[in-house]
């Protein structure tokens, strides 16, 4: 069983994203055990601090290195050989394939999130990878982690359910996003299904939908 941890100073965000659908099928089937670990436990003092201004000034506040380096060796309690993924603006950008290699391997994996400027740049002596899941800012790492943990366990075999499924998703080639797809009824609103995905011709239905996949742009 695969287990994927996540450390985070809102817990309450994860519980909706991993306890329903697709995620909560492979915790069922026990291909996944998710364990989400609170920060502020490791917070210090009476009142669980856990950043501080940055050295040198600046606006903003920086997640200190004490409780992160805490609560990763307690991860890692849990998991020795989990690696550990930072979520971060800098990091590696977030792919289709890299998360088919991320599934098809068996590593085990601890998600820091960040918060505020970000954290105490010492802290990257425990981190394994960084990841980005695109140029832009957001509050926090919690979005990113939810939907990097997501896009893994979701190629991992068996939770999906269909053979091909992930095989004939968009950017599973690395270019080209999936052909459109119709179901019932065949007419709506005058609207009509393409008759050749209607025919059983099947070589017929390949070349179609060949056709139709779209090239993705890779900027808006």
């Amino acid at each position: 069983m695969r287990k994927i941890q996540v450390i985070t100073l809102f817990p309450e965000m994860f519980d909706g994203v991993l306890n329903s659908a697709m995620m909560w099928k492979a915790q069922n089937q026990q291909v996944v055990d998710f364990s989400i670990i609170n920060l502020r436990d490791f917070g210090l003092g009476a009142r669980k601090r856990v950043d501080d201004t940055p050295y040198g000034g600046g606006d903003g506040m920086l997640l200190m290195i004490e409780p992160l380096f805490n609560a990763i060796n307690r991860a890692k309690l849990n998991c020795s050989d989990a690696r550990v993924v930072l979520m971060t603006p800098r990091g590696l950008r977030w792919k289709q394939s890299v998360a088919q290699s991320w599934a098809d391997s068996t590593n085990n994996y601890i998600f820091v999130c960040g918060r505020y400027e970000g954290v105490d740049e010492r802290i990257l002596t425990l981190i394994d990878d960084q990841v980005s899941v695109g140029d832009y800012i957001l509050t926090g790492g919690e979005l990113p982690a939810m939907t990097i943990i997501d896009s893994i366990v979701r190629l991992i075999p068996g939770v999906l359910g269909g053979e091909n499924s992930a095989t004939i998703e968009s950017f599973s080639d690395g270019e080209t996003l999936e052909f459109p797809q119709y179901t019932r009824p065949e007419v709506f609103n005058e609207l009509e299904v393409p008759k050749v995905l209607l025919s059983g011709n099947h070589a017929e239905i390949a070349k179609w939908r060949a056709k139709n996949s779209i090239k993705a742009e890779k900027d808006i």
